[in-house]
């Protein structure tokens, strides 16, 4: 006790300000999102706050730096848990992400884990690689080390975790001093190429790595008139949801959309409509600059690492929260594919719940120890 009697006086009061307040938010949105569902929802997702709590107090506890000696057998454990997806996980929706919990405790989702894992160690891997990222050559190593449980993540299928990997690895590079323009011109290119690609399996009957409904997530951007009994249908009622809202919202508990449930998942992947319809351009607004505050304070945090280890690993967990954010929001007015991507700590569930909060407590972990604590 003496320890965090000691600390709490050093965290970022203000980071957790601003997530204290989100949690809130979300709270009050859930109860209508799982209004027409079993009242257990939303005890549970109070029961994995209080979990995810006593984990950030943990992690709060450890010396980040300790990670450093641990390394390789946090990647090769983070391998071996993806693994066991495939092996054990259930399909559901289409993609073996989950793995059931005994006693009716209810599933989680490795994948979510997996990005504090890749965190982790990729930023001890780009620390050994400090001065030696110029080149394309250079590049390989740090590229084969995220593939490796990306192509798992994939096999799944899950395309939106797969990209939360691919922008986490962007952010950490460019940090670590990668060449920018080769970061630009692979990245660039690849969406460029990507979307050319799609354009000759539509056009030629190119073979695609992408089921049906992903590549009609993608297309729907586009033109939403595609798959209108799914994706199509989700962005159009999403739309109509954000829209309901007005400046001030219809209240909680208002909302047509989600009291007439026309949104698909909406306390999960479609959980800011809900709240953008019953809360409306102010709730909205409050919730996109308490996220603002949290990616600004995650950045400084990056800047006062007292080294670069803790440097890169907050500028994973802001680039994992800021993608999460960017192509949540995007999906749900229409601008972004749909990935199915939770909005952090807002959407309903424990293992986003998990992650999010250990993303925290590695960024208050890094801050009070930007000078040494005496203790």
């Amino acid at each position: 006790m003496d320890f965090y009697k000691k600390i709490l006086p050093k965290l970022d009061h203000t980071l957790l300000g601003a997530v204290a307040l989100i949690l809130v938010m979300s709270l009050f949105v859930l109860n209508s999102a799982t209004a027409h569902l079993s009242s257990s929802n939303l005890i549970k997702q109070i029961m994995w706050i209080f979990v995810s709590i006593g984990v950030f107090l943990i992690i709060l506890r450890i010396d980040y730096t300790i990670f450093t000696k641990y390394t390789r057998y946090l990647y090769l454990f983070n391998l071996l848990l993806l693994i066991s997806v495939l092996i054990f996980g259930s399909e559901i929706k289409g993609a073996k992400s989950w793995i059931q919990l005994p006693g009716g405790l209810g599933s989680i989702q490795p994948a979510e884990f997996s990005k504090i894992f890749l965190i982790l160690t990729f930023a001890h891997f780009l620390v050994k690689k400090q001065g030696e990222l110029n080149t394309f050559k250079d590049l390989i190593p740090a590229f084969v080390f995220v593939a490796i449980p990306l192509l798992l993540i994939l096999k799944q299928p899950d395309l939106g975790t797969g990209l939360v990997f691919i922008a986490v690895m962007v952010g950490m590079l460019f940090v670590a001093g990668a060449n920018p323009v080769i970061l630009v011109t692979l990245f660039g290119g690849g969406t460029i190429g990507a979307l050319f690609y799609i354009y000759g399996h539509l056009k030629f009957g190119w073979w695609l790595p992408l089921k049906t409904y992903q590549l009609n997530r993608i297309l729907v951007v586009f033109d939403s008139s595609i798959d209108p009994r799914g994706a199509g249908w989700n962005m159009w009622q999403s739309k109509i949801a954000i829209g309901n809202g007005g400046f001030f919202g219809k209240g909680l508990g208002g909302g047509t959309q989600s009291m007439g449930q026309f949104l698909p998942e909406q306390w999960t992947d479609f959980i800011f409509p809900v709240l953008a319809e019953e809360l409306g351009f102010i709730g909205a607004g409050l919730l996109l600059l308490l996220y603002l505050i949290l990616i600004y304070r995650g950045l400084r945090i990056s800047l006062l690492s007292k080294d670069l280890y803790g440097s890169l690993i907050a500028v994973g967990i802001v680039s994992m929260y800021l993608f999460h954010i960017i192509e949540n929001v995007g999906m749900a007015m229409g601008i972004m594919p749909i990935t199915g991507i939770p909005l952090p700590f807002v959407s309903y569930g424990g293992s986003s719940m998990l992650t999010n909060m250990s993303g925290l407590a590695l960024l208050c972990n890094i801050y009070v120890r930007r000078q040494k604590i005496l203790f």
